[in-house]
């Protein structure tokens, strides 16, 4: 048995991991808390012993430097520290985007202590990095603060708030271990990870040979099945750290606790949706098989269609249906049932929306979430992905990304 609690603020809960952001000129906009400062732009998390770290990385082809640069390391290193900078993503720039990581890494290394640093980079695509304005964040950084705010703050991009969580978790044994985390994403964001940056620290005593199954199995439940906009980008990163100091592990509290904190930043990800207004779960059941159901739910939470009438708040079943149908799985429309909550909204003898259920529609679309659930009626499979309105803000947050 064991209990897991939430904590207050997010990084500096863990034992043995520092963290800070810092602002060197490359955001320039008033900070997002709405006070008078600037938020950061370079931040960094650093753990005073090495850790077991394992990761994953965007399916698109084009991966960035800062993930090329992951993986020359060997299998299984260790790490103590990571260096994350906003607002250049270092994302098809050659070899020099990886020659100019190391340059930074070196000059870093006459201000603490690295043991293969990682760098982790979010912004626009093409643009080497500024090694003098971030290496000028060395001079200001407090390498032994534990300001987990600055650092989340600091890689936020087009997110409107900051993403941090943080549980204790507490065995039966009497032994405890912490895990925090921080994460920014609010556009291209794709149920193939999205446009965003996790960081887990954990000083937990985990096995190496856990951390790779259980972050898969996490990221899979969570980040992988939220969509904003249908888009993936070149430097999707979730990183998972774990130093040990604990000297606590249970294998089932951690799976339970990481699908947790997972799961929950995916969610902040998609309500911070730029520009959205609803959160939507896509509720998919009664397909010939998972993959099917999978498939389907996925092409509803992507739908540019759907979306729309989600921001209209219009009932109009027809873009539901229309969209399973073009997805390729198996489906009948005698079969199909369409719920929204737990009212039906199509079904083989509720075919037209009458105006009791139609004005029962409009009420539930107007809350701030809700649920669609489509039940194909032909086997088993099941799946939830996870979406959100498109709206006028999203076109214009994007239009005007460079400027």
């Amino acid at each position: 048995m064991f209990n897991i609690f939430s904590l207050k603020g997010g990084l500096e809960n863990v034992d043995g991991f520092f963290c800070d952001g810092v602002n060197v000129g490359m955001k320039t906009n008033p900070a997002n808390s709405g006070d008078s400062d600037i938020d950061g732009d370079i931040a960094f998390i650093r753990s005073d012993t090495l850790c077991d770290v394992t990761a994953k990385f965007t399916t698109n082809k084009f991966q960035a430097s800062p993930i090329k640069h992951y993986q020359k390391y060997p299998k299984d290193f260790k790490t103590n520290f990571i260096l994350m900078n906003a607002k250049n993503a270092n994302a098809m720039t050659g070899e020099r985007g990886v020659k100019d990581i190391e340059g930074i890494f070196k000059k870093l290394s006459s201000y603490t202590s690295l043991t293969n640093p990682i760098m982790s980079s979010t912004g626009v695509i093409g643009y080497r990095l500024n090694q003098e304005k971030i290496t000028s964040a060395f001079d200001k950084f407090n390498f032994n603060a534990k300001n987990s705010d600055k650092t989340a703050r600091a890689i936020m991009t087009t997110d409107s708030f900051k993403k941090e969580l943080s549980f204790r978790v507490d065995l039966d044994n009497g032994d405890s271990f912490n895990i925090a985390g921080i994460c920014k994403g609010a556009g291209m964001i794709n149920p193939a990870m999205a446009t965003m940056l996790c960081f887990i620290t954990t000083d937990a005593l985990i096995p190496k040979s856990d951390m790779k199954e259980l972050l898969d199995n996490a990221v899979n439940g969570s980040f992988n099945r939220v969509s904003v906009d249908g888009d993936t980008s070149t430097n999707d990163t979730v990183l998972l750290l774990a130093n040990g100091k604990s000297n606590a592990y249970n294998k089932e509290a951690f799976r339970e606790v990481l699908n947790k904190i997972t799961f929950e930043l995916a969610m902040m990800i998609l309500q911070d949706g730029e520009g959205a207004n609803k959160l939507v779960a896509f509720e998919v059941k009664g397909a010939k098989s998972k993959k099917e159901a999978e498939i389907a739910s996925k092409a509803l939470s992507n739908s540019l269609l759907v979306k729309t009438a989600l921001f209209g708040e219009d009932p109009n079943w027809g873009r539901i249906a229309s969209t399973i149908g073009a997805s390729g799985v198996e489906c009948s429309e005698e079969s199909l049932t369409i719920y929204y909550d737990d009212l039906i909204i199509y079904s083989n003898k509720l075919r037209e929306l009458n105006k009791e259920r139609e004005d029962k529609a409009y009420k539930i679309m107007k809350n701030s979430s809700f649920k669609v659930i489509c039940d194909l009626g032909l086997g088993d499979g099941e799946f939830t992905s996870y979406g959100c309105d498109l709206s006028y803000e999203y076109v214009k947050i994007n239009a005007e990304y460079r400027t």
